[in-house]
């Protein structure tokens, strides 16, 4: 089987896998899982849609506070206040759909603002309301 899609854990966890005609059965007797299912898919797909429109209109610096504020909401924070996952410079160019350069500059940037702190790949959060506001001004 070819599979369309992959992922990477960032932390240690447990899969389990599901074989089709399990799951399609379950579908057709269960009306209360697959309500459940297409609401959430649902709300995927306008998650989905939003994050293409950010992509589209957002500045790279509105595109990187938008990437750092969901990290943050993802993985928490610290005893520091540093975001709870260490994130290279790389990763964060390509979760915000930009190239390393652009985004070490702008990260230099909002370091400059004092808007964020960074200490190696670690990154906090020092104005979010500040940073939030980047995300507004750009659509």
């Amino acid at each position: 089987m070819v599979y369309t899609v992959s992922a990477t854990a960032l932390e240690r966890l447990v899969i389990c896998f599901l074989e089709m005609d399990f799951c399609a059965a379950s579908l057709k007797t269960n009306n209360n899982l697959t309500y459940k299912l297409m609401v959430l898919f649902a709300e995927e797909l306008e998650e989905s849609e939003k994050k293409m429109r950010d992509l589209a209109h957002m500045s790279v610096k509105g595109r990187l506070a938008q990437s750092l504020l969901t990290i943050r909401q993802q993985f928490g924070t610290d005893k520091e206040g540093f975001i709870g996952l260490e994130v290279s410079r790389h990763d964060l160019a390509a979760f915000s759909a930009s190239t390393y350069e652009t985004v070490f500059r702008t990260l230099n940037d909002l370091l400059k603002d004092n808007l964020i702190g960074v200490s190696g790949k670690k990154i906090k959060i020092i104005e979010p309301e500040k940073l939030f506001k980047l995300t507004e001004n750009n659509l």
